[in-house]
C-alpha cells in the first residue's frame, strides 16, 4: 500500500513540474512569440517574463524583431529635369 501511495506523489510531483514549465515562457529582447488557443489566435507574447495556460496555449510561430539590411540593385530613374 506504501508503494502505490509512493507512486502516486510521484506521479502528481511529475504533473505539478511539467504543468509549472509549460506555463512560463521566458521571450528574449529581440523576438515576439505568437500564441494560439486552441488553435485559434489568442495574443503575441512581448519580450520579458510571460505566462501561459498550460496545454491550452501554444506558442506557434517566433518572429524576429530585428532590422534586416537588405541590399537592391541600382535601377534607372528619369528624373524630371531629365539628367
Amino acid at each position: 500500500m506504501e508503494a502505490v501511495i509512493g507512486v502516486l506523489v510521484l506521479v502528481v510531483a511529475l504533473f505539478a513540474i511539467v504543468t509549472l514549465v509549460k506555463s512560463v515562457r521566458i521571450v528574449p529582447q529581440q523576438r515576439m512569440d505568437v500564441v494560439e488557443r486552441l488553435g485559434k489566435y489568442k495574443r503575441t507574447l512581448s519580450p520579458g517574463l510571460n505566462l501561459l495556460v498550460p496545454f491550452v496555449d501554444a506558442v506557434r510561430s517566433k518572429v524576429d524583431m530585428r532590422e534586416q539590411v537588405v541590399s537592391f540593385p541600382p535601377q534607372p530613374v528619369i528624373t524630371s529635369d531629365n539628367l
